[in-house]
């Protein structure tokens, strides 16, 4: 049989449970979907020669690392190639590009050291998302930055946070599309804290005082990202799930950030989605693969990144959920590692679009919970990988061959970064 003969055969079954697979790959093809630049290079950015710090870290030695900015947008543009769907470009501003001869501090960054990735962008009809990159840097001082005592070094990082205001506001008014800018900084400490209010308070101010930098609201939009711990900041976060939560509650035009790797092993990131859709006209996320902790893996089709999905397409939500891909593996080809995660979460997307979800609702409101458990079980079932397969074909991609050209791209020019 033929791709176009499983497919009709698999759209009249999804019909018999009230699905409309043409609808649903229409749908997903207009849903973006921000793709993280640094898993191309081990989140090293352009910008220092030290060691990663925050709480970060990448393991693993796998040849064909991106050395330069030439370099990351090939390996980029493969990625865009072997995966269907919609993309925004997600940037950190370690990625600064500079000319020969120049730099400038963070506190110092302007939208013209953005300029090729707007080129770039533009060239692939992308929007562009921004970090500033709180990490990394010799002026964390004591792993702290906006939480820091010393005023020096938060005025710094307070600087730096406001040059990114202002370069979102760029990516948003050359692209044509609003920019995500996340906030987001390891500050922590190993051991317990002496004082746990203190460096929260002094963050707030901070954030608030990022946030004061004038910005078009409708072109930028700001969001604060929690985390549990990291390497070297185990026993304290300053940026707590309660802290962000609540400053984005109470200030308005910020965004709730969650990234599914920054929680308790018990917590699901699944439940939480529905829970601030509830309060907030838009929410942001990140989307991971963690393993006992947050550990970067690259993201796959597997039970938790299927009900994240679900739970946005249940809530009728793509257009309020911010969707961006976060994780590093470098144990593994990075290519291959960007578009299987990419992937996964276009299946989880399709997948979820894929469900009858109003019918599962209607049960559930008449408290018919034995058909609920009966129709979602038996959608498990259905041919999903035909549908999966023809949305790749209208994307102008494939399910099978994309490997193939990682493996001859790896040897042509991955393997040749010596």
């Amino acid at each position: 049989m033929t791709l176009q003969d499983r497919y009709e055969s698999a759209k009249e079954i999804y019909a018999k449970y009230g699905v409309d697979t043409d609808a649903a790959i229409e749908k997903l093809k207009d849903i973006p979907v921000s793709l993280h630049c640094w898993q191309g290079d081990d989140v090293t950015g352009f910008d220092h020669d030290g060691p990663l710090t925050g709480g970060i870290q990448t393991t693993g030695n796998y040849p064909g690392k991106a050395r330069t900015p030439e370099e990351l947008m090939m390996d980029i543009e493969q990625v865009i190639i072997n995966t269907p769907g919609k993309k925004k470009l997600n940037l950190h501003a370690s990625y600064a590009i500079f000319e020969e001869g120049e730099f400038v501090d963070r506190d110092k960054l302007e939208p013209k050291h953005f300029a090729k990735w707007v080129e770039f962008a533009k060239k692939h009809n992308m929007g562009i998302d921004f970090n500033p990159t709180f990490f990394s840097h010799d002026k964390v001082k004591d792993g702290l930055t906006l939480s820091s005592p010393d005023e020096k070094t938060r005025k710094f990082w307070i600087d730096h946070g406001k040059a990114c205001i202002r370069i979102s506001e760029y990516f948003a008014n050359e692209t044509g599309i609003p920019c995500v800018m996340n906030i987001w900084t390891g500050d922590g400490s190993k051991d317990i804290p002496a004082d746990r209010l203190g460096p929260r308070e002094r963050y707030k101010t901070a954030i608030e005082e990022i946030l004061s930098e004038p910005h078009d609201k409708a072109k930028v939009k700001p969001c604060v990202e929690s985390k549990v711990f990291g390497i070297g900041v185990e026993s304290y976060t300053v940026g707590s799930a309660e802290f962000t939560l609540s400053f984005a509650a109470t200030h308005e035009g910020c965004l709730p950030l969650m990234d599914n790797g920054h929680y308790h092993p018990t917590e699901v990131v699944s439940d939480k989605i529905p829970a601030l859709l509830a309060f907030f006209p838009e929410i942001a996320l990140h989307i991971t693969r963690p393993v006992r902790w947050d550990s970067d893996h690259v993201v796959l089709f597997d039970d938790e990144t299927r009900e994240m999905a679900k739970e946005i397409v249940r809530s009728d939500a793509l257009d309020r959920v911010n969707m961006a891909l976060d994780y590093f593996d470098a144990s593994i080809n990075r290519i291959s590692a960007w578009t299987v995660g990419f992937r996964s979460w276009q299946k989880a997307l399709l997948s979820a679009l894929c469900t009858p979800n109003a019918t599962l609702k209607k049960l559930q409101d008449e408290n018919n919970w034995t058909e609920v458990m009966l129709l979602m079980e038996e959608v498990k079932m259905l041919p999903f990988g035909d549908v999966w397969e023809m949305y790749c074909e209208k994307c102008g991609t494939t399910e099978r061959e994309w490997f193939a050209n990682v493996k001859k791209y790896e040897q042509e020019v991955g393997l040749k970064r010596i």
